[in-house]
């Protein structure tokens, strides 16, 4: 599988190239001096480099080896602990054309195991020669949550909200989606996340799309796909002070992984969610709010059966930022909730998650920053193989990471 996708991203680059090659012969014909121009760069030279890696340890002062999450953090509780790397991602991106950008990431620590896996593979290609409108085409993040979209490398707490994390595996899908921001807001976009401000990126003001629904690398299942929408503005006051809001929603249908064959009533559930976003950038007190409502699949352990049940889930969090020179302090505090099953483990398993959690992120330089966040949690997680599982502690966790 990934030979064949690394093919299939060789003859799109080849394919990028011919194209390439084509417009710049058309400009050297109708330029006046055509030795002396400037020789125009190969797709090759315009990709870039960088990257990331965090390294984490969640073994200090835990007072409950049963409590975990693994969809957050496969290190967390259990069987395991010790030091664990948490990613290992690079990013190769580049303006291969004026109408042409690539984005491929690949993880070097999924899954919880040193192996690579593709994260994004994606290129945009613009509709306008103010790059205004565009059409994303492959794998990347859908446009759901602002949480969901914030980078790993830019986020405060060390895992996302299980609220609306749970909308999509991993936050990824292979789809097609479109987006429109004008020139002055994706400046602004760009401003939120290079300033340090924690923002969630560029995926427009307007985003639109359709995908396959089953989770990133995976295939649709059932010829079904998935469709999403999403509306956001950032204000900027005369302050200087930007907030930002948002409202987001998806519908479709997804098939459960059931634990036996026998059980298999029903596998495949129509879903649907939607909520708001509040975001106030820390200027430097800062304040996030984001909710969600929907149906979905979720494990009944009344009836040991998958049903269609009703969701919701959300967090709020304030932090503050104080800067002296190059180094970052910025202290913050969440609070998440969820009530819902989630649909890409075995039986659509059944949560009620109440957590806390406060912490410190330094940067010491643009290169290297750490984080010590520790946990009060209230987790419920029950499926076949557990009909009767709810666990409560804390712990204290750390985690440095590396730019590059």
């Amino acid at each position: 599988m990934r030979r064949l996708f690394a093919m299939a991203i060789i003859l799109v680059m080849m394919s990028l190239s011919a194209v390439f090659a084509r417009d710049v012969q058309g400009d050297s014909l109708l330029s006046n001096d055509s030795e002396q121009a400037t020789p125009a760069k190969g797709w090759y030279e315009k990709l870039r480099l960088r990257g990331y890696a965090q390294l984490r340890y969640n073994g200090l002062f835990e007072t409950n080896p049963n409590l975990m999450c693994d969809q957050c953090d496969k290190s967390w509780g259990g069987d395991g602990g010790g030091f664990f790397f948490r990613r290992i991602r690079l990013v190769f991106y580049g303006q291969v054309h004026e109408r042409v950008y690539v984005y491929i990431q690949p993880d070097f620590a999924s899954g919880g195991g040193n192996f690579a896996q593709i994260r994004d593979a994606y290129f945009d290609v613009a509709l306008d020669p103010k790059q205004e409108f565009r059409l994303r085409i492959g794998q990347s993040k859908v446009p759901f949550g602002f949480e969901n979209m914030q980078s790993s490398q830019n986020r405060l707490p060390l895992d996302r909200h299980d609220g609306m994390n749970s909308a999509v595996p991993n936050e990824r899908e292979s789809g097609v989606f479109f987006y429109y921001a004008p020139q002055e807001i994706r400046k602004r976009f760009s401003y939120l996340v290079s300033s340090g401000l924690k923002g969630s990126g560029d995926y427009g003001m307007f985003g639109f799309g359709i995908y396959n629904g089953q989770g990133p690398n995976a295939q649709d299942k059932d010829r079904s796909v998935h469709v999403v929408s999403r509306l956001t503005y950032p204000f900027l006051l005369p302050s200087g002070q930007i907030f930002e809001t948002s409202f987001q929603g998806y519908t479709g249908k997804y098939i459960v992984q059931r634990s036996s064959p026998l059980d298999l009533d029903q596998n495949e559930f129509r879903e649907y969610r939607y909520g708001p976003t509040f975001v106030l950038y820390p200027q430097p007190f800062g304040f996030q709010l984001e909710y969600n409502w929907g149906r979905g699949p979720e494990y009944n352990p009344a009836t040991d059966d998958v049903v269609d049940a009703p969701l919701s889930g959300g967090y709020a969090l304030v932090n503050y930022q104080w800067k002296t020179g190059d180094k970052l302090f910025i202290p913050f505090a969440r609070y998440h909730y969820y009530k819902g099953g989630k649909k890409f483990e075995l039986d659509a398993t059944r949560h009620r998650v109440k957590e806390f959690e406060l912490g410190v992120e330094w940067q010491f330089n643009p290169n290297f920053e750490l984080v010590t966040m520790y946990t009060i949690s209230d987790r419920t997680f029950e499926n076949s193989s557990n009909p009767n599982n709810r666990q409560r502690g804390s712990l204290l966790r750390i985690q440095a990471q590396v730019n590059f």
